[in-house]
């Protein structure tokens, strides 16, 4: 367990599914509004995170270099956060989520997860690169990783559940700057 100031860092499990469904459900709708199709965002939303979390967290990856990490980010108890981790066939780490329950962005919850997720990296993957893909009309988000020491590295189209294809960016973290990071390493202490 890490703990930044009131906020507490741990590593997740089934049974955080349906908290982790919920924040992720309100984070795409606060976050995605105007960006996404509406009716991806629509009435299903909560109940398709919770089916996806519950299949994710549930999981037999069989070898532990595939497992994927999840972190929780609390205060007093109540999840505020999260960030997930899966290590890829090629060698390189996708944060395949990163949210903050909207009302709380900007309040270093983000950050706190994101140099937790690194010092993740760094410990148990060595010489990995950490990369995430991210909506490329998402401004807020991709001006937040690009503060936190990411670099741009590619455009494509991603398909987003619905079948929606919508441009984004890849984002990474080379392996050199993740064990040089200090932010990550105050993480771990």
């Amino acid at each position: 367990m890490i703990s930044h100031g009131e906020t507490t860092i741990r590593s997740g499990g089934p049974w955080d599914a349906a908290a982790v469904a919920d924040l992720h459900a309100g984070s795409w709708r606060t976050a995605y509004e105007g960006i996404v199709p509406a009716e991806a965002l629509g009435d299903g939303l909560p109940a398709q995170r919770r089916e996806l979390w519950e299949l994710r967290l549930g999981a037999d990856y069989g070898e532990p270099s595939a497992e994927p990490e999840l972190l929780i980010a609390e205060r007093g108890g109540r999840t505020v956060g999260f960030v997930y981790l899966v290590p890829q066939p090629d060698g390189r780490v996708l944060v395949d989520n990163l949210h903050v329950r909207p009302g709380l962005t900007g309040g270093g919850i983000g950050r706190a997860l994101l140099a937790a997720g690194r010092a993740h990296v760094a410990e148990r993957h060595p010489g990995a690169e950490l990369y995430l893909e991210v909506l490329r009309d998402n401004t807020r988000a991709i001006a937040f990783y690009e503060r936190e020491g990411a670099v741009r590295t590619r455009a494509q189209e991603g398909v987003f559940p619905g079948g929606y294809v919508l441009p984004e960016y890849v984002y990474s973290w080379p392996a050199e700057a993740l064990a040089a990071d200090p932010a990550a390493a105050q993480s771990t202490s």
